[in-house]
């Protein structure tokens, strides 16, 4: 359980953080980047549910955003070849496989897509847009972040996962693709 009675505690002047396991890493470490651009994406998915609370699976959003602060603190935790189970808060499969079913629910009433979609049609859609890209950034940082240090491989595929259900809703959130904004390939080069 976490217990704050402080807000501030001056530790991080000197441009340090602590990590979960006590350890003090720079703030621009690659691990604290990967967990902080989580922590942006959660904050994404807050102004989706504030700006459109009757969107598309507003309450799976909820338990999204509470997954996401569960890979926060795998993340915030380094992997040890000799952890304890259960010592660490880990990511696990029925995570993920939350998001798969869901995927495949949601795109049974969706028709196949023939183009590429250009971010927009409704203000949740525009909105789930900006969290898949966020999403994706804080994937790509996860990649960098395993090539020099042990990763919980859940976590990594949460959130692949997690970028093509938010790609799926945001179908949703434009009357089931209908009002998606389709790429029209090269349709500005004339005048």
């Amino acid at each position: 359980m976490v217990f704050l009675s402080r807000i501030y505690t001056k530790s991080g002047d000197t441009g340090e953080t602590g990590l979960g396991d006590g350890s003090r890493v720079p703030k621009d470490a690659i691990r604290v980047e990967a967990y902080g651009e989580v922590d942006e994406l959660n904050a994404v998915l807050g102004l989706v549910t504030a700006n459109c609370p009757d969107g598309p699976e507003s309450k799976l959003l909820r338990v999204i955003q509470n997954d996401l602060f569960d890979v926060g603190a795998d993340l915030c935790v380094p992997l040890t070849d000799h952890e304890e189970s259960g010592k660490a808060l880990r990511v696990v499969p029925a995570q993920y496989e939350r998001l798969e079913w869901a995927i495949d629910r949601l795109n049974e009433d969706l028709q196949p897509l023939r183009s590429f979609i250009l971010p927009g049609g409704t203000q949740a859609a525009a909105w789930l847009h900006l969290a898949r890209t966020v999403c994706r950034r804080a994937e790509r940082t996860v990649v960098t972040l395993q090539r020099t240090e042990p990763v919980n491989p859940h976590a990594l595929i949460y959130l692949n996962r997690l970028s093509d259900f938010l790609f799926v809703l945001a179908r949703v959130a434009n009357d089931g693709g209908k009002g998606d904004v389709l790429w029209v390939p090269g349709a500005s080069r004339e005048g």
